[in-house]
């Protein structure tokens, strides 16, 4: 898991963040403004400064955040002038949007605010529907509007292009202002700040909700925040019935907001098109006493907390249900709360103002166990907490700006200089045996410093008793002492230069109320509202040599901590009292004590092991010939399962299931494995020797745990042997027990090879095979059906390697992995994994089910369908039944992470509502309704988790959909191996640093696009093909070594008619797949001309193709004819691939179905070359070959 940051401020004003990794806050120089509150996600923090505005910390990324700003130019033909800028009065202008209503001439398009800069100045976009235009960009119509075409025709009476013109975010890693609109209504300053929101929105779209309070009450929403414009575009008021002082926004569609009475207020009508909601709930305070001062939500909690520092957690919230059911009292008390990422918790504690983190949060029990402090040192505190001490008054504003403070008299002209020297220390009085000094509250709020200047002369001038009563704080328990001193001892000026304190955090209601009342008067209890976090300042230094500055607000929006995770925030303490402890053991032990206390426990060693060997001399024997018997002896494992009957009736019939496996005097391990089952009631077997076993897979059922064993004869037949173990437990045991079993008998261990051959199934199953020279021999290779496949630990959704051993994977939540060498893991233990490069690895997918309907006359849209009709809640083919309750995980080692919610990226568009409209089942769906549709249908998602273990080590944070490496020879020696990705937002990226020592590279160097790709791949001489999300063919020249990311784009035609949607890339082949299925060969590519010169239809029904650096081509194929079905997702090899017939001649089928991804790209293994007896060999028939095998060249130059 990457590490993540947790945000705070402390009470001087000062921001930290804190790594989940980390050991320490790390103090944020770039902040020259004191805050007062943050807000933090993953990818950015909002925050309010002393000069109440807006500052936005965008973090930084090796992909840029861009944003694409377009006009189009129109165009009338007329008989004089042909087609010009003269448009009819009726018609559109002559620079508008794409609809035409809009006037937009390229001189109107400003920046936004001074953190963009333009990339570049305008060009035409010459790419139309993943076509290319003729030049300059132009498509024709009748008129406007109409459906537009790139080909001119006789009738063709107007045209319009597209100009594009790319700005990017400049300001990341810094504080930058949010500029406020010129607009009539301005928001005035603000008191409270929240963001979150981006799970209401799906990618790439990702949109955030910032929410803000204004010192007024009002609540105000900051729109058009998203990924492509990460300051958003103005505030806009939301009107609330009643002043609110603090409001918290969850991921999803929570908003709760605190009014001025303690009241509490949740927003409805939240949803994906309406950002902000509808309407305000009113919801009772937790305590009737006590009204509530603040709140925090996150995806189905919230956690409050009242005037009396008690910490409540509502029961019972969740999307349905925002509002909740009761409260619950937790233990604890906090001045504020906030929840972060997996519903985690942090708080800053009301008596020791120190960050504390809610233990034992999970899903299962989301209000945690207990708090724990966050313990862990500052970086640097030592070296400014003088300087703050020096400009900080004793009752000084910690959150005043970039103040010049100049010399002048002090504020209370006329009181004691004794007591104005005493500052720092307490002054006696004469109250008790041990007074207690009172001191003024200081908030996390600075707004109060606006009214100073007005009091300022009133207090200046106002005389004050020596010995008078000192501004008491609030009350914090019912045994708190009531003591008093002199207010001289608070608002007398610091030692070290009389400067005019600064009173912006200092409750000046308060202070006056017992100035004027003298000694005998008890000041009722405020609160201030608006100010939740408090912190007593005290008199002494500000703190001592193992104390630091109290926390006044902190932030895990971004922070994200998993259950299971060792956090090092706790230890810090506990560590160095240890080391303290041993090292003091350390110097109280003299070396000549060491050495008398080793010899010591030697001599009791040696004494113990010499009685112990004599009491067990006569079982020597034994054991020798026991060692003797196991190396001729057969080791036998049983078990009982059931067996899928291969003939009819096709049943689960329950058998007895043994593995017998002995060993050679030479060493050498061979097994067979027997499956005793009844038929007829007459016993019978089936065997299966376990050098003859291709693969084993694992096979996800919904009520069984059950696993296929292939061999070559039942890969041919696509029917293998189906068992099924009582117990999930069972059946891993024995998948580890046979494939270790196989892998012996093959003499396979250890770590796959660098020129090894990686799939994935349709489940995520990560297999590898070791590839022999035989393999891409011609004219006779090695079968594809008899190459034996182990399985490796870990979730994969793509995988791709070269012959440098750099292999990387993305999971299903487009996370990216680094293989680490490593072998084994998931179920794998023991011997069948390595020890150490063993990672946790998770991985996040959706699981779909689909809600249909048919129309009626009388009711509309109902979910009465006809009888010949599919399931109302079924899959997407719709012959299976799929509802919200009996649709399960895939496999009991998911578990569900979210609720039911539409999906709204599905491939046609949908409605608002997220339907799919279409005339009958089953048909082509669309977005919007027509009067010939009667069947709907909307896709519904819920996404799951898994967790596991493998050789993979994660590669943050920039979430991938595509991956390719270079392709290289076995004797290449490359010094950085050129890796290309494709982000899940479209962006294309190189990456920097990969290396076969270093596979993870270092950094991502971003390549600019004119739109979104969704495929990529590069050859052995570094020719790079992608495909558009247009499906379009786009080919980048002048990359090379020295060269990485290339000059520029060239589009290429697609096949006619053809959207493609994947490519590879060998030495010479270039190979692509469309969206139908077909696979097409690029003729005529070579080095003068890398572009080539047409497609050539190969075959169809392929799913993914993979081109090796021999130019080997294959494929995952669907519809394979096997001896009982058609089966899908089948590894296929294609053969007769010759120099002279590059495209190949016919296909060799291999392991499947169910395989949804192969990578043959680290396979560089060519075959020896046979030579053929010469006519004059004196009729010699013996066949020579070569020593050592002959590469045809090096494809990298190297």
């Amino acid at each position: 898991m990457p590490s993540s940051l947790l945000w705070a401020v402390d009470v001087y004003g000062r921001v930290y963040c804190l790594s989940t990794a980390g050991h320490q806050w790390e103090h944020c120089r770039d902040a020259h403004l004191e805050f007062k509150r943050i807000t933090a996600v993953q990818q950015c923090c909002w925050s309010i400064a002393c000069d109440h505005n807006i500052y936005l910390n965008v973090h930084a990324s090796d992909v840029p955040i861009r944003y694409q700003e377009e006009t189009y130019e129109n165009q009338r033909w007329n008989p004089v002038d042909g087609f010009s800028d003269r448009l009819l009065p009726s018609d559109r202008w002559q620079w508008s949007d794409v609809t035409g209503l809009k006037h937009q001439p390229l001189g109107d398009f400003q920046l936004p605010s001074d953190n963009w800069d333009w990339e570049a100045d305008w060009h035409v976009d010459e790419n139309f529907g993943g076509e290319t235009t003729e030049k300059g960009g132009w498509t024709y119509a009748i008129d406007f509007p109409a459906a537009y075409t790139k080909d001119k025709k006789w009738n063709s009476c107007v045209r319009r292009r597209r100009w594009i013109r790319y700005r990017r975010y400049k300001a990341q890693e810094t504080w930058v202002k949010i500029p406020s609109e010129q607009t009539e209504s301005l928001p005035d300053p603000f008191n409270d700040i929240t963001c979150g929101g981006w799970e209401i929105t799906e990618e790439p779209r990702g949109c955030l909700a910032l929410w803000a309070v204004s010192l007024q009450g009002k609540v105000w929403f900051r729109c058009d925040i998203n990924h492509h414009n990460p300051e958003g575009s103005f505030w806009e008021d939301v009107p609330v019935p009643g002043e609110v002082v603090q409001i918290s926004c969850g991921p999803g569609d929570l908003v709760w907001a605190v009014l001025w009475e303690g009241h509490l207020l949740v927003r409805e009508g939240i949803g994906r098109d309406c950002l902000k909601g509808s309407s305000w709930v009113t919801v009772e305070s937790p305590s009737p006493e006590a009204g509530a001062v603040h709140i925090a939500v996150g995806v189905n909690v919230v956690w409050a907390v009242t005037k009396d520092h008690k910490v409540w957690f509502r029961r019972g919230v969740n999307s349905h249900n925002p509002c909740g059911s009761g409260w619950i009292s937790m233990v604890g008390e906090m001045v504020m709360i906030n929840v972060g990422l997996n519903d985690q918790v942090w708080g800053i504690g009301f008596e020791d103002r120190a960050v504390h983190f809610r233990q034992g949060v999970t899903a299962s029990e989301l209000s945690g166990k207990a708090w724990k402090v966050v313990s862990v040192p500052r970086d640097s505190d030592r070296s400014h907490s003088s300087a703050s001490a020096s400009s900080l008054q004793s009752a000084g504003c910690f959150f005043g700006g970039e103040v010049r403070l100049e010399p002048q008299a002090s504020v209370l002209s006329d009181a004691d200089p004794e007591t104005e020297r005493a500052v720092g220390g307490v002054v006696p009085t004469e109250m008790g045996d041990n007074p207690k000094p009172r001191i003024p509250k200081v908030t996390s709020d600075s707004f109060i410093s606006e009214l100073v200047s007005d009091r300022e002369g009133q207090i200046g001038h106002r005389e004050v008793p020596p010995a008078g009563p000192s501004i008491p704080e609030e009350d914090h328990t019912e045994k708190e002492v009531e003591d008093r001193a002199s207010p001289s001892q608070v608002l007398s000026p610091s030692q070290s230069g009389g400067l005019n304190p600064q009173w912006s955090n200092v409750d000046l209601e308060e202070a006056q109320t017992h100035l004027a009342s003298g000694p005998g008067v008890d000041a009722a209890e405020t609160c201030s509202l608006s100010s939740v976090a408090t912190y007593n300042l005290a008199l002494e230094e500000p703190y001592g040599p193992d104390e630091y500055p109290k926390w006044a607000w902190v932030s895990g929006g971004g922070c994200l901590v998993d259950c299971h995770l060792q956090l090092n925030w706790f230890n810090s303490a506990i560590s160095t009292a240890l080391n303290s402890s041993m090292q003091t053991m350390s110097l109280s032990i003299t070396p000549a004590q060491t050495a008398a206390w080793r010899k010591q426990i030697f001599e009791q060693l040696s004494e113990r092991s010499k009685r112990e060997m004599e009491n067990f001399m006569h079982y020597e024997q034994a054991i020798e010939q026991t060692v003797i018997d196991i190396a001729t002896s057969v080791w036998v494992k049983k078990g009982t399962m059931q067996w899928w009957r291969d003939w009819k009736p096709h049943k689960w019939a329950d058998v007895q299931f043994s593995l017998e496996q002995f060993s050679g005097a030479e060493g050498n391990k061979d097994g067979i494995l027997f499956i005793y089952y009844t038929f007829n009631d007459e016993k019978k077997y089936l065997h299966v020797f376990i050098n003859e076993v291709t693969i084993l897979v694992p096979v996800l059922n919904d009520s069984k745990h059950t696993f296929a064993i292939y061999t070559a004869e039942r890969t041919k037949q696509r029917w293998p042997i189906r068992l099924a173990a009582a117990t999930e437990l069972e059946m891993h045991d024995w998948l580890a027990l046979l494939s270790v079993s196989c892998c012996d008998s093959r003499g396979i261990q250890g770590p796959p090879s660098k020129q090894a051959i990686w799939s994935v199934t349709c489940k995520g199953d990560i297999f590898v095979s070791e590839p022999t020279k035989e393999l891409e021999a011609s004219p006779y290779p090695t079968p594809c059906d008899q190459m034996f496949w182990r399985q490796v630990g870990g979730h994969l959704r793509v995988i791709e390697s070269n012959s440098l051993g750099v292999v990387w994977g993305i999971g299903f939540d487009h996370t990216a992995w680094v293989h680490t060498g490593g072998y084994g893991g998931g179920f794998f233990q023991g011997l069948a994994s390595s020890t150490d490069n063993i990672y946790t690895q998770t991985d996040v997918k959706s699981v779909y089910i689909y809600e249909n309907q048919r129309w009626n006359p009388v009711s509309g849209y109902t979910n009465r369908g006809l009888p010949t009709d599919r399931y109302m809640w079924s899959d997407a083919s719709g012959l299976k039944e799929c509802t919200k309750n009996n649709t399960k995980p895939p496999s009991p080692n998911w578990t569900w992470v979210s609720d039911w919610t539409v999906d709204y990226a599905v491939a046609g568009g949908t409605d608002r509502e997220g339907w799919q409209y279409a005339a009958d089942f089953p048909a082509s769906y669309h977005g919007n309704k027509t009067l010939k549709d009667f069947v709907r249908r909307r896709r519904w998602a819920r996404k799951c988790k898994l967790t596991t273990t493998g050789p993979w080590q994660e590669v943050p944070p920039i979430a991938l959909s595509d991956i390719t490496i270079l392709p290289c020879g076995p004797k290449s020696t490359v010094e950085q191996v050129p890796l290309w990705a494709i982000s899940n937002k479209g962006d294309v990226l190189c990456r920097l640093g990969v290396t076969s020592l270093t596979p993870g590279g270092s950094s991502w160097l971003h390549v600019g696009t004119d739109q979104p790709f969704k495929s990529i791949s590069i050859g052995g001489v570094h020719q790079v093909w992608a495909i558009a999300k247009d499906g379009s063919a786009f080919y980048r020249g002048s990359v090379s070594a020295q060269n990485p990311a290339g000059d520029c784009w060239y589009h290429i035609p697609s096949p006619t008619g053809q959207k493609l949607k994947q490519a590879s890339v060998g030495r010479t082949s270039v190979y692509t797949v469309d969206e139908n299925g077909n696979l097409w060969y690029r003729n005529g590519v070579t080095p003068s001309y890398p572009q080539g010169s047409s497609w050539e239809h190969i075959s169809n029904n392929v799913r993914k193709v993979s081109v090796g650096p021999l130019d080997q081509v294959w494929i995952i194929a669907d519809k394979v004819q096997g001896s009982h079905s058609l089966s899908c997702g089948t590894v296929c090899r294609r053969l007769g691939v010759l120099p002279m017939e590059p495209n190949g001649q016919s296909w060799d089928y291999g392991i499947g179905g169910g395989w949804d991804h192969i990578t043959v790209r680290g396979n560089a293994m060519e075959a020896p070359r046979i030579l053929m007896p010469s006519l004059t060999d004196n009729g010699s028939n013996q066949t020579a070959t070569r020593s050592q095998p002959e590469m045809n060249g090096n494809p990298v130059g190297c």
